[in-house]
């Protein structure tokens, strides 16, 4: 399934998520901009997993976002560890509602409240072989590229040739 439809109000959102995972994404994605981060929300990867939230940074370093917004959503989720081999950096992103003990210390946690968002714990590094690291950049800019194609689409303007 994919995450753009030309029909909704809002090509980027597939209705997957719940509003309060919407917020912690909002406020963590708000962060890693400011971290000078490209993020990218909902990215299938080679191993058939979905990850969240997937970032490239400015020095190339590949972090992947699970979102977790309550104790049950973490504890039935078992397919995060799947998402080391496709990642630099693992972290958790939540809201203050969820202890943040139940996260595991060795990924990285991010506290959001959809305004922005804090990194209480830094991931530790565990790095791609180049191969894996070439397959998810170019996975990562594939599918922003027609992301950006859609939404361009879904803007409901008239496609004219001056544009191009």
């Amino acid at each position: 399934m994919t995450i753009l439809s030309v029909y909704n109000n809002n090509p980027l959102i597939d209705g997957r998520q719940s509003d309060r995972a919407m917020l912690v994404r909002r406020g963590t994605q708000i962060l890693l901009h400011e971290m000078r981060h490209a993020v990218l929300p909902e990215l299938s990867l080679a191993s058939g997993r979905r990850a969240d939230l997937i970032t490239i940074s400015e020095k190339g370093e590949i972090w992947i976002i699970e979102i977790k917004t309550s104790i049950e959503d973490f504890r039935v989720d078992r397919k995060w560890p799947d998402y080391r081999l496709h990642c630099d950096r693992l972290f958790f992103a939540t809201h203050k509602d969820v202890p943040l003990e139940i996260f595991p210390e060795g990924c990285g946690l991010f506290l959001s409240d959809g305004y922005g968002a804090h990194m209480i714990r830094e991931a530790p590094e565990h790095r791609l072989a180049p191969a894996t690291r070439k397959s998810v950049t170019l996975n990562f800019s594939r599918v922003a590229a027609q992301r950006l194609l859609m939404a361009e689409w879904a803007n409901g303007k008239p496609f004219e040739v001056d544009d191009i």
